[in-house]
């Protein structure tokens, strides 16, 4: 009987210790193990970046003094403050795009007339059509602002 244990504790061994076969089975498989995440880029992932666009809207140019003028960007970030932050987050995604840097991804021209003229912008625009599906489907509201305001929100989205 010893013989027999003996026997079958070393068959049990070698079979235990011996090479295993993974064999991939049909259906649900889940995996447990932590993958290491990968961070995704800074600008949006689907949008592209291009400063040759001018956009759709009233806006067909638009030059920047080269020194950022201080007053009308403080009018701007007023009028943001009271419009913007519902959806836009300084530094940091929200319900739309983080605006830092914004002129890094898009020309002056492009961001005045999404703020002036954004459902024209969604419906034609193929930058505004790619944020769109980026954001979830929130649409930025036409917040009937002159020419003026978004030329003051401008000038504030250069300070950031």
């Amino acid at each position: 009987m010893k013989r027999i244990l003996s026997g079958i504790a070393l068959t049990a061994l070698l079979l235990g210790c011996g090479e295993k076969k993974e064999t991939k089975k049909d259906g649900f498989e889940m995996n447990r193990t932590k993958k290491e995440e990968v961070k995704a880029p800074a600008a949006s992932e689907g949008v592209p970046v291009d400063l040759d666009n001018k956009g759709i809207g009233p806006i067909t140019s638009v030059t920047f003094e080269e020194a950022i003028d201080q007053e009308l960007a403080k009018a701007g970030e007023t009028k943001y403050q009271m419009i913007c932050t519902a959806c836009h987050m300084i530094g940091q995604r929200m319900i739309g795009p983080d605006l830092t840097g914004v002129y890094e991804r898009r020309s002056p021209e492009w961001v005045m007339n999404m703020i002036l003229n954004p459902d024209v912008m969604i419906k034609e625009d193929p930058i505004a059509k790619a944020l769109l599906e980026e954001y979830n489907g929130a649409i930025m509201l036409n917040q009937n602002l002159s020419e003026e305001d978004a030329r003051a929100l401008a000038e504030y989205l250069r300070t950031l």
